[in-house]
């Protein structure tokens, strides 16, 4: 899996743990924990296949509270960026993060390491 290549190389996370991985002929599905190190979790989830992908990331900090969660479940049809969206301060925006590696730069960028 690419992303654990990325995992590997960032100083900004503790460790990771793959919690289910699965792989076929034209899809995948992954589950991840990663933890920073700043003791905030990012719950990663993706499933992608020929003619699906589904995905959710929620990151929460070091006291289970969330911080955001970006996932693409059809149920906000008012937001541009339908069906991506992210929960951030208890309101539902738009999203341009739809992928783990732009989450995790997101993150980074948004981080106190």
């Amino acid at each position: 899996m690419e992303i654990l290549r990325l995992l590997d190389k960032s100083d900004h996370i503790k460790e990771y743990q793959v919690t289910d991985y699965r792989r076929w002929t034209d899809g995948f599905y992954y589950k991840l924990k990663i933890n920073f190190t700043d003791n905030s979790v990012l719950f990663a989830r993706e499933y992608f296949d020929s003619t699906e992908r589904s995905y959710s990331f929620h990151w929460q900090d070091e006291n289970n509270r969330l911080v955001c969660r970006w996932d693409n479940a059809p149920h906000h049809k008012n937001i541009a960026t339908f069906p991506h969206h992210k929960h951030y301060n208890d309101a539902v925006i738009e999203s341009s993060e739809i992928t783990i590696v732009e989450v995790l730069k997101y993150i980074h960028k948004t981080s106190n390491y």
